[in-house]
């Protein structure tokens, strides 16, 4: 009702009105330009007609006294002063765009530009990665970069503006207009987060003011980022460092939240050695690692060992690279063990299925994307190699070593990294001789591989000779898979690496 109301004022407001002088007022002569214009009646003269923008004026004030009599509210109109000064490059937000199903939020890794730099369309921005890829996040627009939201090892979530470009572009004034009412009209959440900015109780932001710290440059660790009071002493620890300082925080909040250790920090300063802790977050495919093997505590493993003698597997390898004329190339074991594995994943289909919890089912999958795990300066990475049943053992070669380069640089795609059936660790590359696997969900097998090392084995007639061993360990999931399965599908993967030529027969 007061919608129609207000909607009704505004048209009988929108016809030709002008203010008239009020009946105390003394009428003044009209001016030397009006001396033509008729009297009016009970010996007035006829007030002069305004300019036009005096009446608009007066129809904008007119009508907001009238809405904010029936509402009950003040108010909020357009600002012709911001309207003016809205340039004709506009300055549009760069958000954080959805990189993949499920994923919330990134790390900024790096930034490629620096405010001011000129930014042509389709240009890369930033680096980012979640928690299953590294992203270059390009530009839509062509402009120049006026303000970085951001810096790198920030979280942020999708959506959430990265940074602030101006666009010479004549369609976004009208763009900028449209705007206008949401600045001048700013919403609960944004009151809230110009109020607030961070979430922190007063007690904390009391200590980050006896610091003299920002609390906004302060990174939260609580949920939601909330800033803690560890937080706080921390960060202030590590400006203090920075600057050269070698004195310690001395504050009674710093005593309080060190409690015993103080009396350990005094022996320490005395004999001149400071230890200080050190708090690390878990980003990108390390608090990954977190979830997936959180998950994958849940579920009923089993493990089965087995020992493969790999002299034939050694010569085999030894031959290849003795006669490889490629200098890209190098050849190890793992690519005749992939191999060597998809052959026995034919035979027994089950090893190479997902597990649908919510369904109850099981999906044998028709391709072979055998997942390598590989240890990267940024974490555990499983990047998977697709169809190897229809691969040549070079090709999973030079895939195998495209997929290592890219791990270790970070450059690894969404698609190398999702789709994987099963999954081979080869923990024999740094030592040990076999290790217990957790399942790489929602697969149902994962194997670890040792070492290959020689050691004595007995013949039939009591002779020691030496023989190059492999321990494999396959992890299972117990909600599918029996041990008798995993056993056959062992012993049919141990005949392709003791004997290639098994293997050779089989290869299409």
């Amino acid at each position: 009702m007061i919608g129609r109301r207000a909607w009704r004022d505004l048209r009988r407001c929108c016809r030709p009105r002008w203010p008239a002088p009020a009946p105390h007022q003394a009428t003044r002569p009209p001016p030397p330009g009006e001396l033509g214009r008729p009297p009016a009646r009970g010996g007035r003269a006829t007030p002069s007609r305004p300019p036009p923008l005096a009446a608009a004026a007066f129809l904008a004030t007119d009508l907001r006294v009238r809405f904010e009599g029936l509402c009950g509210t003040k108010a909020r109109g357009f600002s012709s002063d911001a309207v003016r000064d809205v340039p004709v490059a506009g300055v549009v937000d760069v958000p954080l765009a959805q990189t993949g199903e499920g994923i919330a939020e990134c790390e900024l890794i790096k930034w490629f530009v620096q405010e001011g730099d000129p930014i042509e369309e389709f240009e890369p921005l930033c680096e980012v990665q979640s928690d299953k890829a590294t992203i270059e996040i390009t530009s839509r627009y062509k402009g120049k970069v006026a303000h970085l939201n951001h810096i790198p090892g920030n979280i942020v979530k999708v959506g959430e503006t990265l940074l602030k470009m101006v666009v010479e572009e004549p369609h976004l004034l009208v763009e900028a207009c449209d705007g206008l009412e949401n600045v001048n009209s700013p919403t609960s959440e944004t009151i809230k987060s110009q109020k607030c900015g961070v979430l922190s109780t007063p007690a904390v932001r009391g200590l980050a003011k006896e610091y003299g710290i920002d609390i906004t440059d302060v990174h939260g660790t609580g949920t939601d980022g909330r800033v803690l009071k560890e937080d706080v002493l921390r960060y202030a620890a590590d400006k203090r460092s920075v600057e050269g300082s070698s004195a310690f925080l001395g504050t009674d909040h710093e005593d309080q939240f060190l409690g015993g250790a103080q009396t350990h920090q005094n022996v320490s300063a005395k004999s001149g050695w400071h230890y200080n802790d050190e708090t690390i977050p878990l980003r990108g495919f390390q608090r990954a690692m977190v979830k997936s093997m959180s998950m994958a505590a849940k579920v009923p493993h089993f493990h089965y060992v087995e020992e493969i003698n790999c002299d034939a597997l050694v010569e085999l390898k030894a031959s290849f690279q003795d006669n490889n004329t490629d200098p890209d190339v190098k050849h190890t074991f793992l690519p005749l063990l992939i191999k060597s594995l998809s052959m026995a994943l034919s035979k027994y289909p089950i090893m190479n299925s997902c597990f649908n919890e919510e369904s109850v089912e099981v999906i044998l999958k028709g391709s072979h994307n055998i997942g390598i795990a590989m240890a990267t300066p940024n974490g555990l990475v499983v990047p998977n190699i697709k169809n190897v049943q229809s691969l040549s053992i070079l090709e999973i070669t030079k895939e195998l070593s495209r997929l290592q380069q890219f791990a270790l640089n970070n450059k690894l795609n969404p698609e190398d990294i999702s789709g994987g059936t099963i999954t081979l660790s080869n923990i024999g590359a740094i030592g040990g001789k076999f290790g217990s696997p957790l399942l790489n969900l929602p697969e149902v097998a994962i194997i670890a591989v040792g070492r290959i090392q020689k050691t004595p084995q007995f013949a039939d007639n009591g002779d020691v000779y030496p023989v190059s061993i492999m321990t494999v360990n396959v992890g299972a999931d117990h909600r599918v898979l029996d041990g008798a399965t995993v056993a056959r599908f062992c012993n049919e993967w141990k005949q392709y690496v003791e004997k290639p030529e098994m293997l050779m027969l089989q290869m299409r």
